[in-house]
């Protein structure tokens, strides 16, 4: 079996990249962008950094903001018929994975109307035309969804998060500025930091890795657990070893997929609204000691990335634990909750359970769980 790799046509680093937004639109011939960014964005003045920018050029757009943080289908075709009325040609999507995630749903439904109730892009849609160019400009050090081939949709309706794996609705431009990053609170920078160390955690030991998603996985946790605590109090360097990290990470996960610590983060925020890098920050180390037995040597070398010393002359059970215990330990220092009391009901669990089992990250799961497992892990953060 071939193993494939999917990444952006271009992407920029460094503060101050968004200045590169203009060129790259005249050079691709584009003439007016759609906007998508969440509301707190434009409220604060973020979202501007970049329309100044389009100004300054003589650039013509149209803001769409009617996103929430774990966006809907609703906010997904009001933005579709929002796009259709605006004569745009290409997408310029400001935020985190909410703004983003709801910018791919738009740019691929505007190429493949025949998916327009949205609900039918769950999974591996069979979409045969590229999005609308789309342009990914991050607001948090986390998601990466400026490089994925992912994106996530709330069902209301339905109670669920359902994922969407799609090669044409990579963006063609991702453009990682930590300038654009340099607002986000405290609370927030840590919860979107610990969401992208368990995207390069879970892409670590998928079923799917391979080499070269292993040395992109193995960077991003190096650079991740050395730069989060410094990014959380905001000091520069940090906040420029996220950005990159987080963008490293997803170089690689979108290429082998993830395991349950995402599926059970999707429950909890369809279900609860839960934040997903929170969701994701009180499983990881649980749901690490579970799938242990499962990852051959792989938690040494998460270890040693993440500046355990020793390692190497540990047993391996001894290994494993320093891992999960390393990982455990950032999560406490950047102030996220331990467990999951005040956020899960126990009548809910059931549910939950099911939902994660149902997710399309499950399958990749070094080990297989069963529904009962599921319910275990969930039970034992209570």
């Amino acid at each position: 079996m071939a193993n494939r790799i999917v990444l952006n046509e271009t992407s920029y680093h460094g503060a101050g990249a968004i200045r590169e937004i203009p060129a790259e639109v005249k050079g691709r011939g584009l003439t007016k962008a759609f906007v998508c960014s969440d509301p707190d964005l434009v409220k604060f003045k973020v979202t501007d950094k970049v329309l100044d920018v389009l100004k300054e050029a003589g650039l013509d757009y149209e803001l769409y903001s009617n996103i929430k943080p774990n966006p809907t289908i609703e906010n997904v075709q009001t933005g579709v018929a929002a796009f259709k009325a605006s004569g745009a040609d290409y997408i310029i999507a400001i935020g985190g994975g909410s703004s983003m995630d709801t910018a791919k749903a738009i740019g691929i439904i505007i190429a493949n109307p025949e998916f327009e109730d949205v609900r039918s892009l769950e999974g591996v849609a069979p979409t045969k035309k590229p999005s609308v160019p789309i342009i990914a400009v991050p607001t948090t050090a986390g998601t990466a969804a400026e490089v994925t081939i992912n994106y996530v949709i709330t069902d209301v309706e339905k109670k669920r998060k359902f994922v969407c794996v799609d090669v044409h609705d990579i963006p063609v431009v991702a453009v990682i500025d930590s300038d654009m990053m340099s607002t986000m609170p405290k609370g927030l920078t840590a919860a979107t930091g610990m969401d992208a160390l368990t995207h390069a955690i879970e892409g670590y030991i998928t079923k799917a890795a391979w080499e070269m998603t292993d040395m992109f996985h193995l960077k991003a946790i190096e650079i991740i657990s050395r730069s989060l605590r410094s990014a959380v109090k905001g000091e520069k360097e940090g906040r420029e070893g996220m950005a990159l990290g987080q963008y490293i990470a997803g170089m690689g996960f979108s290429n082998v997929g993830l395991g349950i610590v995402h599926s059970m983060a999707h429950a909890l925020g369809a279900v609860y609204d839960t934040p997903h890098g929170v969701a994701n920050a009180i499983l990881l180390p649980t749901v690490m000691r579970y799938n242990a037995d499962a990852t051959g040597e792989k938690y040494r070398d998460i270890a040693k990335a993440m500046g355990v010393q020793g390692v190497d002359e540990m047993t391996l059970e001894d290994a494993r634990k320093a891992a999960c215990d390393a990982v455990a330990q950032l999560s406490k220092d950047v102030g996220i909750p331990e467990n999951l009391k005040g956020i899960v009901k126990e009548e809910d669990i059931d549910f939950l359970a099911q939902s994660a089992m149902d997710d399309a990250c499950r399958p990749g799961n070094p080990k297989d769980p069963t529904k009962e497992d599921i319910i275990n892990l969930y039970k034992e953060l209570l």
